[in-house]
């Protein structure tokens, strides 16, 4: 056994020395065990014990030699490893102490640290125990070591473990063992290994079936699981409250509110079922995640004690099916909002595209003194990547080097894809190039962002260096290799090389993904090829039913071609099937906080100030013989109509707004959910030259770098 583990064992717990008879002299001679003294009846209850009485009890005893008395020694070995606090290097230093650590002690230490934040340990001890304790291990000893193996995931060791189980006529049919060998398999994902065991328990009680039932939902088998929990009830053993647990999270997972229900009135006609807040919070949980607010709202109001849990389920729940006025209502009237509630709400609008109001509940936190953890980090970065806020980003960056954050892979994705998205492409790779330990995701996010700044070279570069550094590939390699296919579309297109680009697609070994045809359908849009362009749009929507955008794209291109019956028909066919097309959106930072601008914009404090440096623009563009393109008005409307239409655009109001609250040289940082359309992105180009501003403007599909009167896309996105 002691082969399949660790070898080295940590000397802060060593081996304990063997008293010498001279120590064993000197002992105050109490009674035979010593385990009666008064100053032990402090130890009696070990789950109220706090450091400070721990620490006075193991004073006493060193000077009244208590600790030579090993049942005394185990007590106070009991308080230090197992009260509410433990202090489990503490408790090895005590087990040091003792000349002759008896196996109870030994099970106590091994248990303590199965369930501490090392359990590697409690495989350690076990097999010094093997070697080196005074007795061989019993049946309380092999639980707390398959418990460790299972927290580990360490299937080696727990099969060594079994082996060992199954050649001891003691243990082998123990039920206590069996159970936790049948939880140790599930832990490592082998479902089929912990029903082995399962089937081999000669007289199975609920704890057995309990363990099967969440075996088969820790591998996903959830009918399986079902079926178990049917046959239980035949075996006439009645399900509890753990049972019910499992099944209540069945019923979530498959989206069966039916079923859910069933299971909710079955918990209710059984008195045996105990009540707890955890099945209520399993039963909300479940109700939540099958989209029933109803059914959650009336058990959370019957609930007679609800935790942070219970809360915040509720307010998830309120998020997803988009209630987000009653989830922040919610959230105001918690009784204690603990991190994860912070959390859940942060999460929810920025999963939802609500991402400055992911970002004011960010702010609010701070204020509250509430620490933000990993979780809370990752998302507002990714609300700052949306919104383009890279002041908040830096800050945040700057925040988790200062409270010495962990830098794993969760935050250093988040990272570079914030600062690729805000336009700062030389911190990114900053942020990559300072990450020794890479995976899949990191190299992804650098490739990703090269690309949609537009470097091509260096993405493909990176992408061989992966390669190269032998990482495992993930799923998300298949979008790159189809991310290429892309490419090859796109520059066709660019080349106005539509047929050749056609044919590319119908060559391609793979099915062509919607992105492949959206670069077609741009293409045609661009080079006004409007049979090329419906072909296109067609194959995209079978992919994409609810694409608004390509809609527009080829609403544009009908535009241009001066056919306003084809767009009239778009438009009714849009509307038959409800199908709107998303409002322009267009945001700037400035100094930390995140402006909004919508079209005609006129809800901002500064909209005097904004609407006078537009005229200005729009004087000096004129003079600049700037002409606006009033065909990408997809409106059958009066000419001065149309022009006042495209001067009052997103982009054009976030960048008056720029220009009157930064100053050279800060770049103007636009960040727009849309398209930019070719009026906006020429007024863009005209004025990073007439006003020697650099204006840095992404859009949905790319970074464009105006600088000079130029653009980095070549007036080609």
């Amino acid at each position: 056994m002691a082969t399949h583990l660790l070898p080295s064992f940590p000397s802060s717990i060593a081996l304990p020395m063997r008293a010498s008879n001279d120590s064993n002299r000197n002992c105050v001679r109490v009674n035979s065990n010593g385990d009666d003294h008064p100053v032990l009846q402090l130890l009696d209850d070990y789950r109220r014990l706090d450091t400070r009485t721990i620490h006075r009890v193991h004073c006493h005893m060193l000077r009244l030699g208590l600790l030579h008395h090993p049942f005394s020694a185990s007590r106070l070995l009991v308080g230090a490893s197992l009260s509410p606090s433990p202090d489990l290097a503490y408790a090895r230093r005590l087990f040091d102490s003792i000349p002759f650590p008896n196996l109870f002690s030994w099970n106590t230490l091994i248990r303590a640290h199965a369930a501490g934040p090392d359990p590697r340990l409690a495989l350690l001890l076990f097999a010094r125990l093997l070697s080196d304790g005074p007795d061989d291990p019993d049946k309380f000893t092999f639980p707390f070591a398959i418990k460790a193996a299972a927290a580990l995931s360490a299937l080696r060791e727990g099969a060594a473990l079994h082996g060992m189980v199954v050649k001891s006529p003691l243990f082998s049919s123990d039920i206590f063992i069996l159970n936790t060998l049948v939880h140790f398999y599930a832990a490592c994902g082998d479902s089929g290994l912990a029903l082995r065991v399962f089937d081999n328990i000669p007289s199975r009680d609920v704890v057995s079936w309990n363990s099967m039932i969440n075996a088969f939902v820790l591998g996903d088998r959830w009918d399986d699981a079902l079926r178990l929990f049917e046959e239980m009830q035949r075996e006439n053993v009645m399900p509890n409250d753990v049972t019910m647990v499992s099944v209540a999270s069945i019923c979530g997972k498959k989206c069966d509110l039916e079923l859910g229900r069933r299971i909710h009135a079955y918990i209710q006609q059984n008195d045996d079922i105990e009540a707890s807040s955890i099945l209520d919070n399993a039963l909300l949980d479940m109700y939540v995640k099958c989209g029933s607010l109803e059914d959650a709202e009336l058990l959370f109001h019957s609930m007679n004690t609800k935790d942070s849990i219970s809360w915040t389920t509720m307010l998830v729940g309120y998020c997803k099916l988009g209630h987000f006025h009653a989830a922040r209502h919610l959230f105001d009237q918690m009784p204690d909002r603990d991190i994860a509630s912070w959390n859940a709400l942060i999460s929810c609008y920025e999963q939802s595209g609500r991402s400055k109001e992911a970002l004011d509940l960010f702010h609010d936190l701070q204020q509250a003194d509430v620490k933000p953890d990993e979780v809370t980090l990752v998302a507002a970065l990714s609300a700052c990547s949306q919104l383009g806020a890279l002041e908040l980003g830096c800050w945040i960056h700057a925040y988790i080097k200062k409270n010495s954050f962990t830098l794993n892979f969760h935050l250093t994705t988040s990272l570079i894809d914030m600062y690729s998205k805000c336009g700062d492409l030389e911190k990114a790779l900053d942020v990559f190039e300072s990450t020794k330990n890479r995976d899949v995701f990191v190299w992804s996010a650098m490739i990703a962002g090269f690309a949609m700044h537009g470097e091509g070279k260096e993405a493909l570069d990176l992408f061989e260096q992966m390669q190269e550094a032998k990482v495992k590939l993930s799923p998300i390699c298949s979008v790159l290799v189809a991310t290429q296919a892309c490419c090859i579309v796109d520059i066709l297109g660019r080349a106005g090389l539509l047929e050749e680009a056609k044919e590319c697609i119908r060559n391609m070994p793979m099915p062509p993904s919607a992105s492949v045809w959206g670069a077609l359908l741009g293409a045609c849009a661009i080079h006004r090829n409007v049979e090329l362009g419906e072909h296109a749009c067609k194959h995209l929507l079978k992919l994409e039913p609810r694409n608004h955008g390509a809609h527009v794209i080829l609403s544009n291109l009908y535009a241009r071609s001066g056919n306003w019956n084809a767009v009239a028909r778009l438009r009714k066919s849009m509307k038959d099937s409800s199908l709107k097309k998303e409002a322009g959106c267009s945001s700037i930072e400035v100094q930390g906080v995140v402006h909004e601008f919508l079209v005609g914009d006129i809800s901002h404090p500064l909209k005097e100030k904004i609407y006078s440096q537009l005229g200005e623009i729009a004087s000096r563009l004129k003079a600049a013989g700037y002409v606006p393109d009033k065909k990408l008005v997809l409106q059958d409307i009066e000419e001065d109509a149309k022009e006042r239409a495209l001067s009052l655009h997103s982009e054009k109001l976030a960048i008056a707004f720029g220009l009157i609250s930064t100053s050279s040289p800060a770049p103007i940082r636009i960040t727009k959910n849309l398209r930019v359309c070719d009026d906006c992105h020429l007024v863009a180009k005209l004025v990073s030259g007439i006003y020697n501003r650099d204006i840095i403007l992404r859009d949905r599909f790319r970074f464009h770098h105006f600088t000079g009167g130029l653009c980095s896309c070549m007036d080609y996105w």
